[in-house]
């Protein structure tokens, strides 16, 4: 790499170092780490990768590198924290264009003081690049969509270093709309995303938020549908489940007066235990607890009660306890693994959400017992995805794991998906082998 490293400093005007232990990717060390400050250096430094046949790892605050496979290989670790501007803020039209190191809270900052926001809220608050590349939401996708339904433009650099655009600024804008939703969730591995246009929404004068306590995988099921099916319009409907019972929360949006009447209706269909706060309670937006392993979950929304049957399943065949949390009104969530001894230190007794001894497992498992009862949760509810319509994706896990279970599943789709990886990067250069079916 004797030439190749003079050519990526002169690429980015000398901001590349020797990478560290610390900018390993699940086992696999980098080189070199470039921080390139605009398109311009991000294509410059594509084109010298692609003349040397470095592969390359986009990476923004790091919050999701434990996520999907290890690459199979990795040269240089491109980091965008130095793409890190406000491009545009037309409050007038709705639209924010951002670049890709810039992180989601200064981007809500930074058109807050106009009463907007973006609707693109989960739990780990990365870079604008880091949320597109894994299509990550939060509670507002009930009322805002998914992040590919925000994104109305986007500059990328492909795999050869040529710089390319899709859609624009104009919200009505279709032109070159297919590509924006193609790099959206593709996890780096088809382009270099260096400044995304997003559409906002406003800020609403009045939020409440209503929870109610749910003792059954039915009561959830009942709340979550008599939401779904009122005329309250709902900016988020979130569950928040573990040793089989949970709260669901319901936020609710509008003017001021209105808002606090809703929430009274909402409170009213939850029933008498229902409570209505002015804030939303601390576990809004929040991972799941856990210590062994997060995986993300996908299910049709009459399916719940049938994805809560399955995780206590799963936790009998595998040992270990389980918490979702998630939006059931969309069908998406998180799945939180953990030992039978909680972070308290008191053992879990028995229950009907999973008993170690009667799945014949005794104590908690470590080391690779961890990573064989983690595998055989994760297999464990994949053999029920069809049951409730989804899907299982394991996210972060001990090591291990990945060898005895492939993170993403089964997916549909597949050798489409390997054809369009060829098209964009045929050398392999971008995050190689991180994807489903190692694209």
């Amino acid at each position: 790499m004797g030439a190749g490293i003079e050519e990526l400093q002169r690429a980015c005007d000398g901001h590349v170092t020797s990478a560290t232990e610390a900018d390993a990717v699940l086992g696999v060390q980098p080189s070199w780490v470039a921080s390139p400050a605009s398109t311009q250096e991000v294509a410059a430094l594509m084109r010298v990768a692609a003349e040397h046949d470095l592969a390359v790892l986009v990476r923004g605050t790091g919050t999701k590198l434990a996520w999907g496979n290890p690459p199979k290989r990795c040269d240089v670790v491109l980091d965008t924290r130095r793409l890190d501007t406000l491009v545009e803020h037309a409050a007038g039209d709705l639209i924010v264009v951002a670049g890709a190191g810039r992180t989601l809270e200064r981007v809500q900052q930074d058109v807050g003081g106009s009463s907007q926001r973006l609707g693109v809220d989960p739990p780990r608050q990365g870079t604008v690049g880091g949320a597109v590349a894994s299509g990550s939401t939060g509670p507002l996708r009930l009322r805002h969509g998914a992040v590919r339904d925000l994104v109305i433009g986007m500059t990328l650099v492909r795999a050869d270093g040529v710089v390319a655009h899709s859609g624009g600024k104009v919200v009505k804008n279709v032109a070159g709309y297919d590509l924006g939703k193609l790099l959206t969730g593709s996890f780096g591995t088809l382009g270099v995303v260096t400044e995304v246009a997003f559409r906002l929404h406003p800020v609403p004068a009045g939020q409440r938020w209503v929870v109610a306590d749910v003792a059954s995988a039915q009561d959830a099921q009942a709340a979550v549908q008599d939401m779904v099916h009122s005329q309250l319009m709902a900016s988020a409907v979130e569950l928040d489940w573990d040793d089989g019972h949970g709260r669901v929360g319901v936020q609710i949006e509008g003017h001021a007066d209105a808002a606090a009447g809703c929430a009274d209706e909402a409170r009213d269909l939850l029933g008498s235990g229902a409570t209505h706060e002015e804030r939303p309670p601390g576990w809004w937006d929040e991972e799941p607890q856990w210590t062994a392993a997060l995986l993300k979950v996908t299910h049709e929304i009459a399916g719940l009660p049938r994805l809560l049957d399955a995780i206590a399943r799963s936790e009998q065949a595998s040992g270990l306890r389980a918490a979702l949390r998630g939006s059931p009104a969309v069908g998406v969530g998180l799945v939180g693994l953990r030992s039978n001894t909680d972070s308290s230190g008191d053992a879990r007794a028995g229950s009907a959400s999973g008993d170690a001894g009667s799945a014949g497992h005794t104590g908690d498992p470590s080391g690779d017992g961890l990573a064989d009862a983690v595998a055989r949760f994760t297999e464990s509810l994949r053999d029920d995805a069809a049951s409730f319509g989804g899907s299982v994706v394991l996210l972060e896990a001990p090591a291990g794991v990945r060898e005895r279970v492939d993170p993403w599943g089964p997916v549909s789709g597949i050798d489409l998906m390997r054809a369009v990886k060829a098209q964009f990067d045929p050398g392999r250069l971008l995050a190689p082998g991180r994807f489903v079916g190692g694209i």
